[in-house]
């Protein structure tokens, strides 16, 4: 039996899903280990969405098999930011940790929307945030998260190149602690030794 260290943190097989009449993508396989990351590369369409989803356990496959080590749930970071408009930064937060059966502190929240240059504005209402700083919270949850699978959809969307250097840190730091991601992208992150899945159109 395969340690905890070496055991896959997501294993795809066979994996077909359609969007409404048309086959979106059929046969696909992959295997993220421990420090791995998988940039899921395609055009518009292509069905990058919906392979995370399915991998995340929101979708159900028309064929094939998703596993995750130890059932554990992974974070998913959307292409939309899902924050609600009405809390701040903290509130959701928090709202999406005990969503996902974690938790974090206030202080905690705290430090990592400091991290991500959103210090001052963690009590403000979502709302009254731009597009590219309600992204900076969604990736405040990446750093205070436990899960080790990361699921993330375009993670550059809407983001200038200090936003782009930040996700490329964290993702690092993740994969050096023995965590692994798979990014759908359709402009490509160039991670380290990414394996690189692409979908047809």
């Amino acid at each position: 039996m395969a340690s905890p260290q070496t055991e896959p943190l997501l294993s795809i097989r066979g994996l077909a899903c359609s969007g409404g009449r048309r086959r979106l993508f059929c046969g696909i396989d992959a295997t993220l280990r421990p420090g791995d990351a998988i940039e899921v590369r395609g055009a518009n369409g292509s069905g990058k969405t919906t392979l995370l989803r399915c991998a995340a356990g929101l979708l159900t496959p028309h064929a094939g098999d998703v596993r995750r080590a130890g059932g554990q749930a992974p974070l998913y970071l959307g292409h939309k930011s899902g924050m609600s408009s009405l809390l701040s930064p903290i509130e959701n937060m928090r709202w999406h940790l005990a969503l996902a059966g974690g938790a974090a502190s206030p202080a905690a929240c705290g430090a990592a929307l400091e991290q991500v240059g959103l210090g001052t504005e963690r009590h403000d209402p979502c709302g009254n945030l731009s597009a590219g700083q309600q992204r900076r919270v969604g990736l405040a949850r990446l750093a205070v998260s436990n899960a080790r699978l990361w699921l993330l959809d375009e993670p550059f969307s809407a983001l200038d190149a200090a936003g782009r250097a930040l996700v490329l840190a964290l993702i690092a730091a993740h994969r050096a602690a023995g965590g692994g991601v798979l990014c759908a992208t359709h402009e490509g992150l160039n991670l380290p030794d990414a394996q690189v899945l692409r979908l047809p159109l």
